[in-house]
């Protein structure tokens, strides 16, 4: 049975950005990894993600929001139109054998963060949570600092920081599988 990885990432890199190529080779080694490329189905790191994943011949799934004008971007497979954004975070969650995290803003702190904490509240299965390149360290190794503290224990130790897409797609495949 296939395995999804959920994407999360800016909307706003655009072909020629550096992010926009980084995701483009993450949806294409997920796929050929036998991975389903999942995310949020619109521009930037979504439109890439699921552009590399076609082009490398996979199948791709956007959630996308009813409140937001248009539909998904082209290489989208199947598209899951909601109503809220709090639906569309647990479908792109729920969705999800593992999640790939690249650099992006407040909705994409918050997609880390829900998953994050569900996992560690044990809401979920834990699931592998990886993040490409450096952007969310500085957050993720403050938390350890702060919950280490507080005795709560090492709570990132389900997080992975790679660098490549390939180191990306190899780590999911081991941890799932």
């Amino acid at each position: 049975m296939e395995k999804a990885v959920s994407v999360f990432g800016s909307s706003r890199p655009r072909e020629s950005d550096p992010e926009y190529l980084l995701a483009l080779e993450l949806g294409m080694e997920l796929a050929r990894g036998g991975f389903i490329v999942c995310n949020g189905g619109y521009g930037g790191i979504m439109e890439a993600s699921a552009r590399g994943a076609k082009e490398a011949g996979g199948r791709t799934i956007g959630i996308t929001l009813e409140a937001f004008a248009g539909r998904s971007n082209r290489w989208i497979d199947d598209e899951i139109r909601v109503r809220s954004l709090a639906e569309r975070l647990a479908r792109l969650v729920g969705m999800g054998d593992g999640y790939v995290i690249l650099k992006g803003g407040t909705g994409t702190l918050l997609e880390l963060a829900y998953v994050w904490e569900l996992t560690n509240k044990k809401l979920m299965p834990e699931k592998p949570i990886v993040l490409l390149g450096d952007f969310w360290k500085g957050v993720v190794d403050t938390l350890r600092e702060e919950l280490i503290w507080e005795g709560l224990g090492d709570c990132t130790r389900i997080i992975k920081v790679v660098q490549s897409p390939r180191e990306c797609a190899l780590d999911l495949k081991e941890r799932l599988g």
